[in-house]
């Protein structure tokens, strides 16, 4: 095996679609001789439905803007990903976390009351397919109560239990196509931490961002992503966060957790 290389560098050569997503989303491979191919998620522009409460820009930009957000922040939770020509045309292209034979695990569960995993934070109640009662749970961990901060900070409006992968000791988000709109759109399954107040580290992650969003250099690079009112209502969230000091409350006016859940 060769050394690795940036997913701008080499061909980019489509392996298959991915079978449950409701965009066109495919496997890749970034290809070059001298090195290794890379695995990742090629999601192609002409590929996307329509959206009517997200009119403007593209799934693919967003996508792009949050792991840019993501790493002004140093939350360091969302894969590499860019933009970039392919077969499909222009699309996101993101590093594909775990094997692409192998379904990744999510932290987030759902099982009856009595075995809840220990240490699991109940934040929805239901029944399953036979009218049992189950609930939905997810750890108590660090990384995954800093994905919740980034997910208010994004005002992400899908994140399911199926986004959030675990690799070795790392915990990654995807899918932040439905991300950045000017409107309250949260919707997630990690309310484990509402009204909680921030951990030091957060708001530390939340002060670096919030600073960088005030730089020329970034601003001109995520307007090429988002729109100027986007990036406005980025900015004000970011400060709200660190101002209140604490995790949002979900919405009375919007549906707190997507559909389905996982």
């Amino acid at each position: 095996m060769g050394r690795d290389h940036a997913l701008d560098d080499g061909d980019l050569v489509v392996l298959g679609r991915h079978p449950s997503a409701s965009n066109i989303v495919t496997v890749a491979e970034i290809r070059r001789d001298d090195l290794a191919p890379v695995t990742v998620a090629y999601k192609p522009i002409a590929g996307e439905r329509p959206l009517w409460d997200f009119p403007d820009g593209s799934l693919a930009a967003r996508e792009v803007a949050a792991a840019r957000i993501d790493a002004l922040g140093g939350f360091d939770l969302v894969p590499e990903t860019l933009l970039r020509d392919g077969p499909l045309g222009p699309g996101s292209v993101q590093r594909w976390i775990g094997r692409a034979s192998v379904q990744t695990p999510s932290p987030v569960v759902v099982t009856p009351l009595e075995t809840v995993p220990e240490g699991n934070l109940v934040v929805l109640a239901g029944e399953d397919d036979g009218g049992a009662p189950v609930v939905l749970s997810h750890p108590d961990l660090p990384r995954l109560r800093s994905m919740a901060v980034l997910d208010a900070v994004l005002n992400n409006s899908d994140r399911k239990g199926g986004h959030i992968l675990v690799q070795g000791d790392r915990l990654w988000g995807i899918d932040h196509g439905v991300s950045l709109h000017a409107e309250p759109k949260l919707r997630t399954v990690l309310w484990g931490w509402a009204g909680d107040v921030l951990t030091e580290e957060d708001a530390h992650r939340l002060q670096r961002l919030a600073t960088a969003l005030e730089e020329d250099a970034v601003e001109s690079e995520l307007l090429a992503l988002i729109t100027s009112e986007e990036l406005t209502a980025l900015r004000r969230r970011t400060k709200d966060l660190l101002a209140a000091g604490s995790h949002p409350q979900p919405s009375p006016g919007w549906p707190a957790i997507p559909w389905p859940p996982l």
